[in-house]
């Protein structure tokens, strides 16, 4: 994300791993479910080769979407970017943000993680969430931040006596 002059960046984050524990259970669940299958099957190795397979997919596919996906808050705008192969950037000015929800149920507390889901200016169906941050509180107050930073800038042109 390239700033404008005098830009400052108040929040820059991916989703804490502790958000992909879920996704670690089901991939590793699913190796348990097929190398038991195939170690009955075919045999041990094959089992246990299945399991080590399925595992190292589920770790290696959670990093890689942990770090595609970036989460920047400044003093202008909000800034979700998510890919790496194909990319998709959300980004809205923090004018248009008119309310902040911090979400956590029972699990993601325990975890220490949330959401954050701002209410734009936009249309209902543009969904503007970080998802599984941890410190879902942090985002909320870099946003209260940014928010009283912009009522004390003074727009260009104004505050000076012309000639």
């Amino acid at each position: 994300m390239e700033l404008h002059e005098g830009e400052t960046v108040l929040f820059e984050g991916h989703p804490s791993w502790r958000s992909a524990l879920l996704f670690f259970a089901k991939g590793i669940g699913l190796g348990v479910l097929i190398g038991a299958i195939l170690f009955f099957a075919i045999g041990t190795a094959a089992g246990i080769a299945a399991l080590a397979v399925i595992a190292a997919i589920t770790i290696i596919a959670s990093l890689v979407v942990r770090q595609a996906t970036k989460y920047v808050i400044t003093d202008e705008r909000l800034h979700i970017r998510r890919g790496i192969v194909s990319r998709s950037i959300h980004e809205t000015r923090l004018s248009r943000v008119q309310d902040v929800a911090i979400e956590q149920g029972v699990f993601e507390r325990i975890l220490r993680i949330g959401r954050a889901d701002f209410d734009t200016a936009a249309d209902k169906d543009d969904q503007f969430v970080f998802e599984g941050i941890a410190n879902p509180d942090e985002v909320r107050a870099a946003v209260d931040k940014a928010h009283r930073l912009a009522e004390h800038k003074t727009p260009p042109g104004e505050g000076t006596v012309g000639l």
